[in-house]
């Protein structure tokens, strides 16, 4: 089939004809169709945004990624776990700018019992009852199972009763055997994601999808991903009556880490991505996933005027503030904070209404922005 054919057709995107789109169909018409079904499902007036805050409670990691400048093994000079006290200042700064969640991530620490964790969680819950926990990752879950003796499932359950709310969905990267065992090899099979995320899902969490690419993997490996998470969330809205709230992608940052070292100058598919190739992805992946309602824009890895342009090719959501973040930043990227102002600028600048919203995506009041709405116009479009 043609890339004509498959964009004007109304039913579900295969991952053969997702292939073809993504390597044939030219890039403004691409985006163009991908922002008309962002209209359909999501309205064309409002693009919504968080406040929060990411903490990244340890750095002591065995997993060693290759992509990842952040970790440190155990008994490195440069290892932390924060305190309790040391998180909970984090959150009253958040507080204070009328944030509501925390993203709370490590690294798999062999050195932290369970009571580490639920203890955490319990005070965090009591003393700031107004902040959602998003906390951990599947590969931690994992870490925490393998130290307690516990299954994955009962590590949830223990969370979730000591106040966790959601999963994030950190540490997918690519959901292909061949790609995953390359560049995260200690990491497991990305059926291991899957399944925690589903265990996740089954008691009420809230979980996101997320999506790391430019690894060297061709069309197919990408959209092998999408279809794996698509598959899921088709499981899991049926069994559970809930699954992922969104999907986030962004392309792998190489300066500062092995894997971009490692493969400097091979003679292989060109490793990360660049601006067009990002606003594809975000673009096939809003055509693609016809039962995730949102895609988010990565301003952390792009910068602001990239994901303001995929505000236009597909993405409904600007993402979050990040009054912190510590794990892209290791790899090369400048600026990893935005302002409330500056998301909204940003917003309204696209064509459309900024909107606040909590980790469940529920809409929440917003304070009006300096700019106004009237003459505002689109950036002008990116070359290809």
């Amino acid at each position: 089939m043609s890339w004509e054919s498959i964009l004007k057709s109304t039913g579900r995107l295969s991952p053969e004809d997702a292939v073809i789109l993504y390597r044939d169909a030219p890039f403004h018409m691409l985006r163009d169709a991908a922002l008309t079904k962002r209209k359909q499902i999501n309205g064309d007036e409002e693009v919504t945004y968080l406040i929060d805050r990411n903490i990244n409670y340890t750095n002591i990691c065995t997993i060693n990624c290759q992509f990842c400048s952040f970790y440190r093994p155990p008994n490195h000079a440069e290892t932390y776990t924060q305190t309790f006290e040391e998180i909970s200042e984090r959150v009253q700064e958040l507080e204070a700018i009328e944030g509501v969640r925390i993203l709370m991530q490590g690294g798999v620490n062999p050195e932290l019992p369970i009571d580490y964790y639920t203890d955490l969680l319990k005070a965090l819950a009591k003393k700031h009852p107004t902040i959602d926990l998003d906390c951990f990752s599947p590969i931690e879950i994992e870490g925490i199972a393998d130290v307690t003796g516990l299954t994955t499932l009962e590590v949830l359950k223990e969370l979730q009763s000591a106040g966790m709310h959601g999963l994030p969905g950190g540490g997918a990267e690519m959901l292909v055997d061949e790609v995953r065992k390359d560049v995260s090899p200690k990491k497991g099979a990305p059926s291991n994601w899957l399944r925690v995320m589903k265990e996740a899902q089954s008691i009420g969490l809230i979980t996101s999808a997320t999506n790391v690419f430019g690894f060297g993997e061709d069309y197919e490996d990408r959209i092998e991903h999408m279809r794996r998470v698509r598959e899921l969330q088709d499981d899991s809205l049926g069994q559970y009556g809930q699954g992922f709230t969104s999907f986030i992608a962004w392309p792998v940052q190489l300066e500062n880490n092995s894997y971009g070292k490692r493969n400097k100058g091979r003679n292989r598919i060109e490793l990360g991505a660049g601006p067009t190739e990002y606003l594809r992805h975000i673009a096939i992946s809003r055509l693609f996933f016809d039962n995730i309602d949102h895609i988010q824009a990565s301003w952390p890895t792009m910068g602001i005027d990239i994901a303001q342009m995929a505000l236009l090719g597909g993405a409904d959501d600007a993402g979050s503030t990040m009054m912190e973040e510590n794990v892209v930043s290791a790899s090369g990227t400048d600026k990893l904070e935005a302002s409330e102002d500056e998301l909204q600028q940003a917003i309204i600048k696209a064509g459309f209404k900024p909107r606040r919203r909590n980790s469940r995506y529920d809409k929440l009041d917003t304070p009006e922005n300096s700019l106004t709405y009237e003459g505002m116009v689109a950036p002008p479009p990116l070359q290809q």
